[in-house]
């Protein structure tokens, strides 16, 4: 085992309590209520391509009983699942380990090689110490652990074009065991075998820094061969690795070079021999049928281009090129540990509502802003094409809005198929996808040259020489990361609040977090901190956040005068001006993605690897500070400000770039501790009050008792970060609440500082004031997008014209409902939702809310009711876990459980009264406390 995994066993055996080491007797199976399930690996199930030395395991631990926990665990992991159906760890055994660790355990077996599977198991003791029986048993692949484990080579086309063929033939032997193919294109592929898709992945690979890093899949294909001859097919597409204009819409211009692809297959036989098979300069290749690809402006498809037949075995490629094989690109090749989870088609939604139009388009509305690939039926003669045009909103008159993706100054994007046959075709995009609402269809002869821009031909023109849709359908496309968190209450406006949120969420997780589905597609960073509590509440994004790091750390400046500047984009695939790639609202993520992974996962990775450079965007940040203020800050964005501009107007931008630096500073402590550093630690919580103290005396008017213009987010920033003097709190606090009640529970805060004004507000006893702040629709802000039929989220509180709507940003919110609505919430001294913090507020006029959580222990749920005075709360903590619940609760009544008073009840521990609530700590287990309130 290498010193760097040995480091990181043995301190993962420190932060488990390890205790003893010592093999398992045998124990009876069954002795135990307590159940193992949900095996991961790298925190997947069953993983292909593996490619780090020491994978972390994980499982989860359930029971019935109240109070049930692991006190030990032993995990066998064996060559074959024959041996370890015997209890037998031919690859490891780790004996039996006192500790009630169910997460992050680093593999410590014999070292293993590239291609190797290893089957696994687990069993762990009770809180009586009575074993359980073994889990069920799961299994993870290795990667290509080294260069040299590659077969195949990166091929290329001697000539560029807009998409590519690739193709080989190759021979499968009797008695093939396992075929085992590890294959990537740039920029997106899409593998096949025997004229059939590898897979139901889209879009891939993830999207990287290229120079830096090249993701690359391993897909098991043994059932897709057959013994004789094969063909392996590559088709290969833009992507966001090669953007170019050529009329259509695009963010930005960036050409990284010709499109190319690698496949190295592995052919394990019964026999025990192994045979290869991967891209060189056999391989031919040949333009493909897509005429025009790029991830912002769209896909055109002449299917009178395709090769019928190019990816099966036969096929006469005599004409076509050899490829050319290259030297590998610079970025390194890595796989499913480096990943976030692939993109697939989630769900297909049908048309709603199909209007013909004057000039003989059709619009079609899809009832869902959300980011499709579209998917048409089509006839009509061969030759005749159809264009459809994206877009999210509609004009007065009914025609298409494209001002919220980006305008019409950049040009336009669409999909567009042009007929091969006079038959019905079906047909889909290959690579790109767009966030709309709306499609609009235009149709164009056969044996007439499609105009470059939207015109539709002549509602007079010969139908027959038409195309017809007979039908039209929105693929949902986007990450497959598991949901991970439900909500609900007894106001249908809360409900639909949430679901705008959570489409908005859905429809940027990619491989990354994009700000937005179309104009963008960008992973601008302050979206990823700000909202990342809410989107972790409400889907399991530890992957994606693991990457997005990594991203970030790739994406850091190295030398000259702007060494450690974290960009405010990672990949940093196209370089702004000034503050637009310097901001420290935006550079922030780089500590507080890592941070908020450690508290809601309890694993401490992120901020291990990524320490030493996290320290040195620190000091980027402190050469820039005059007097310990930062100036390069964008401020509060999208502020609702009289303006009506997306700049901050309402909060001075060093005020909360200089709270954000002062925040780096007290997260570098508190990891400098995490990790042992005690000196360093001392010396940035002292740096922290440094800031603190500039900062007050900068930006604080002791008078007035306010931040400097008196706005939300002036107030609510530096409150919500600790900086303001325990003092002065209570003013500071009045002062928001006096913003908010005088502008009738108007939220003027931008997305900077939405999140910090309820942070502050609840944190105070105030959710009241959010209550009101959201339950009402006749001012900007949510309740007014659902007034205005929004579908998902806007980049602003008016839901303008001229705005995504399909933008995260501002979904703050969802974090409130699930941590301090309904309650679920972590305990910073026990992350990872060990101890798992129950704090529900009831508000207004809400009858009941109810919500789950799947944290990394399992399945936190809450339900509560308020009617009448009576408080009824049931609550659900996973085994192996604790809870402090906080009970509303009048003085002097009394409070129960399952009928009997609450501190008598087994696993209830009376603490403390606090304020209004009963605080008791509980055990594991599912609880029903009744109160007066």
């Amino acid at each position: 085992m290498s010193s760097k995994y040995f480091l990181r066993w043995f301190a993962a055996g420190a932060a488990f309590g390890l205790v003893a080491m010592l093999r398992g007797a045998d124990a009876p199976a069954n002795t135990t209520a307590l159940q193992i399930k949900n095996l991961l690996c790298d925190l997947d199930t069953n993983p292909l391509g593996v490619d780090v030395a020491a994978p972390c395991l994980s499982w989860q631990v359930a029971s019935d009983e109240r109070g049930q926990k692991e006190t030990a665990w032993q995990i066998l992991a064996a060559s074959s699942p024959e041996i370890l159906a015997q209890d037998q760890g031919d690859v490891w055994d780790s004996g039996r380990i006192v500790s009630d660790a169910t997460t992050n355990i680093p593999y410590a077996g014999h070292t293993l090689s590239s291609s190797q599977q290893v089957f696994w198991k687990v069993r762990v003791w009770d809180r009586d110490g009575k074993a359980t029986a073994w889990s069920s048993p799961a299994k993870w692949t290795m990667g290509m652990l080294n260069k040299t484990d590659w077969k195949g080579n990166w091929i290329i086309a001697s000539d560029k074009s807009e998409s590519l063929l690739m193709r080989g033939e190759f021979s499968v032997k009797q008695g093939l065991r396992r075929a085992l193919a590890n294959i990537t294109g740039l920029g997106q592929y899409e593998m096949y075998f025997n004229g059939a898709k590898v897979g139901d992945d889209i879009l891939t690979p993830g999207w990287t820094n290229f120079s830096s890093t090249i993701l690359y899949d391993t897909i098991d294909v043994t059932a897709m061969l057959h013994e004789g001859s094969n063909a392996a097919g590559l088709l290969l597409g833009n992507g966001i690795f090669d953007v170019v204009r050529n009329g259509r819409f695009s963010k930005f211009i960036g050409e990284q070079g010709p499109l190319r692809g690698i496949l190295s297959l592995r052919l394990e036989y019964n026999d025990g021999t192994v045979d290869y098979f991967g891209t060189d300069e056999s391989w031919h290749t040949h333009a493909g049928p897509i005429t025009f690809g790029n991830i912002y402006g769209g896909e055109d498809c002449d299917a009178r281009l395709v090769q019928t037949g190019w990816n099966k075995t036969g096929f006469d490629d005599h004409l076509w090129p050899h490829a050319v094989a290259m030297t590998g690109p610079s970025g390194t090749l890595r796989g499913h540990s480096e990943a976030a989870p692939p993109i697939r088609v989630i769900e297909v939604r049908q048309t709603v509502a199909a209007t013909l139009r004057a000039d003989g388009s059709v619009l079609y509305d899809l009832g869902q802003n959300a980011s499709y690939m579209p998917r048409i039926r089509v006839t009509g003669p061969a030759g005749s094409t159809v264009r459809l045009t994206p877009a999210e909103t509609l004009t007065a008159d009914g025609s298409l809005n494209r001002g919220t993706m980006g305008g019409t100054d950049r040009g336009i994007s669409w999909w567009q198929y042009t007929k091969a046959t006079d038959g019905e075709e079906t047909w889909s995009p290959n690579f790109c996808y767009i966030g709309c609402r709306y499609l609009k269809a235009e149709f164009y002869p056969a044996g007439e040259a499609v105009p470059t821009t939207p015109a539709s031909p002549s509602p007079d023109a010969d139908k027959s020489k038409l195309p017809s849709l007979i039908s039209v359908e929105g693929q949902v496309v986007h990450s497959t990361s598991t949901p991970a968190g439900s909500f609900a209450t007894s106001n249908p406006l809360l409900n639909k609040i949430r679901d705008l949120v959570r489409w908005a969420i859905s429809s940027n997780m990619m491989s990354l977090l994009t700000d937005c589905p179309h104009r963008e597609k960008l992973g601008w960073l302050d979206d990823i901190h700000l909202v990342g509590p809410s989107v972790r509440y409400e889907f399991d994004t530890t992957r994606i956040f693991a990457k997005i790091t990594r991203d970030m750390a790739e994406a850091q400046v190295t030398e000259g005068d702007d060494k450690g500047l974290i960009p405010n984009i990672a990949p940093e695939y196209t370089k702004f001006k000034g503050t637009y790639r310097d901001a420290a609202e935006w550079g922030a993520a780089f500590l507080e993605v890592p941070w908020q992974q450690y508290q809601f996962t309890g694993d401490m990775e992120l901020l291990r690897v990524n320490y030493d450079a996290m320290k040195n965007y620190f000091a980027f940040l402190e050469k820039g500070a005059k007097d310990g203020i930062i100036s390069n800050g964008l401020g509060d964005w999208y502020d609702l400000d009289p303006k009506h501009t997306r700049f901050s107007e309402l909060t001075p931008p060093p005020l909360s770039a200089t709270a954000f630096y002062y925040f780096d500073a007290t997260i570098l402590a508190k990891t400098a501790a995490l990790l042992g550093k005690v000196d360093e630690a001392k010396d940035y919580a002292t740096r922290a009050e440094k800031i603190r103290a500039d900062f007050n005396r900068k930006f604080f008017d002791g008078t007035a008792g306010t931040y400097e213009l008196n706005s939300q987010s002036s107030n609510s920033i530096p409150l919500a970060m600790g900086i303001t003097e325990p003092a002065d709190r209570a003013r500071v606090l009045d002062a928001i609440d006096k913003d908010v009640a005088q502008r009738g529970y108007a939220v003027t805060s931008g997305e900077v500082g939405y999140r910090y004004l309820l942070l502050a507000l609840a944190s105070a006893g105030r959710s009241d004031d959010i209550y009101r702040m959201i339950n009402q629709t006749d001012k900007p802000g949510y309740g007014y997008q659902v007034q205005k039929g929004e579908t998902s989220l806007s980049e602003a509180w008016d839901a303008g014209n001229g705005v995504s709507h399909d933008h995260f940003m501002f979904g703050q919110i969802t974090e409130w409902f699930y941590k301090d609505l309904a309650g679920i919430d972590l305990d910073p001294t026990a992350p990872g939702f060990k101890n798992i913090l129950l704090h529900p507020s009831p508000v207004g006029d809400l009858a009941w809310v109810e919500a789950s959580y799947d944290s990394v222990h399992g399945k936190i749920s809450v339900r509560w009711e308020h009617q009448d005075g009576k408080f009824l709360l049931k609550a659900t903590i996973p085994a192996n876990t604790n809870g402090t619940v906080f009970v509303p609760a009048r003085e002097n009544t009394l409070v129960t459980e399952n009928g009997m008073p609450a501190e008598k009840s087994p696993g209830v521990t009376f603490l403390r009264r606090e304020g209004d609530r009963m605080v008791y700590s509980v055990e594991s287990g599912t609880y029903q406390f009744a109160s007066q309130y």
